[in-house]
């Protein structure tokens, strides 16, 4: 790579960290061309975009972004890397273990999640378990409505059985 050209991936990378607020760093090495296809389809399938970058460059993009702290991220930028950046925090986690059923690897290296850094591949359990923006939504929506539903019901049920009693007293007299 020349120079120009190693600015320019640069100035690339450093803008897609940027957009990402969630991004994984995963070891492929020693996976056959046609492992890695299958890998990059399985990732294209859950709208995770998998690069394979070079450490020293990735490690320079991540030092010219301001008020982000990584961490300890850059401490594992060592052997080959492939970055997957993606739009759910736990996506990434899911296509990695669901792949690792066939395969050794990928192995997770880190992963930076809305600011949040984890290191090593004993966290893809955890990762796996982050909830989306959407399914946190959902869950607080379900709580609110919960107190509201129970308040109607009781509401119904109890005035079938005042309607119930009133119509037997009426029918009584």
């Amino acid at each position: 790579m020349t120079k120009e050209e190693k600015a320019k991936y640069i100035d690339d990378l450093t803008a897609e960290l940027q957009v990402a607020g969630i991004f994984y760093l995963a070891d492929t090495s020693d996976l056959t061309v046609e492992t890695v296809n299958a890998l990059r389809r399985q990732c294209f399938k859950n709208n995770i975009r998998l690069k394979v970058v070079k450490n020293t460059l990735l490690e320079k993009a991540m030092e010219r972004i301001e008020g982000v702290d990584y961490g300890e991220l850059k401490g594992v930028l060592a052997g080959p890397t492939s970055v997957m950046f993606a739009e759910v925090g736990n996506a990434p986690a899911k296509v990695i273990k669901e792949f690792r059923k066939k395969n050794n690897k990928p192995i997770l290296k880190g992963a930076f999640v809305e600011h949040a850094v984890y290191i090593g591949d004993d966290q893809i359990d955890a990762l796996v378990n982050i909830k989306s923006k959407e399914e946190l939504i959902a869950d607080i929506v379900a709580l609110l409505q919960s107190p509201a539903k129970n308040v109607v019901s009781g509401l119904k049920g109890q005035g079938g059985k005042i309607a119930g009693i009133l119509k037997t007293l009426s029918e009584r007299a």
